[in-house]
């Protein structure tokens, strides 16, 4: 079980599952969103999620044509992403979650938008996209 929580702690939610999927999003959107170099996010099912409380406060919007991302209307916590194309999957982001769940190897996305003033120093695999779409 793994549990999280916006900045202001009125959204509470927990995931009674695996992480299936983690990766750190280099994407403009990403970037402003989590007010940083990258967002890291953790794959989970759906139907694993659920929230604890502060489901009320949670406001989403299509950020794009392929997904839509969930956020606390009080403190402004990036909560997740929901893509279109995957109705059975969630990606939370990763600073929400408390501790340090084991987690697939992890790989970056959207390198082509990488913010001129941060390099990637690691060895994990870089895609320009994401993995599935033309690289």
């Amino acid at each position: 079980m793994m549990n999280g929580h916006c900045e202001c702690g009125r959204v509470q939610f927990e995931v009674d599952g695996e992480i299936d999927d983690f990766s750190h999003c280099h994407c403009s959107q990403c970037r402003r969103l989590h007010g940083a170099a990258y967002a890291t996010f953790a794959g989970v099912l759906r139907k694993d999620f659920r929230y604890v409380s502060g489901e009320d406060q949670v406001k989403t919007y299509a950020s794009s044509e392929k997904y839509f991302r969930s956020f606390c209307s009080i403190c402004g916590s990036s909560i997740l992403a929901a893509p279109e194309l995957e109705p059975d999957h969630y990606y939370v982001s990763m600073s929400m979650i408390e501790g340090n769940p084991p987690h697939p190897p992890a790989y970056h996305v959207y390198v082509g938008s990488t913010a001129t003033w941060h390099e990637i120093t690691d060895d994990l695999p870089q895609y320009d996209t994401l993995p599935n779409e033309s690289d």
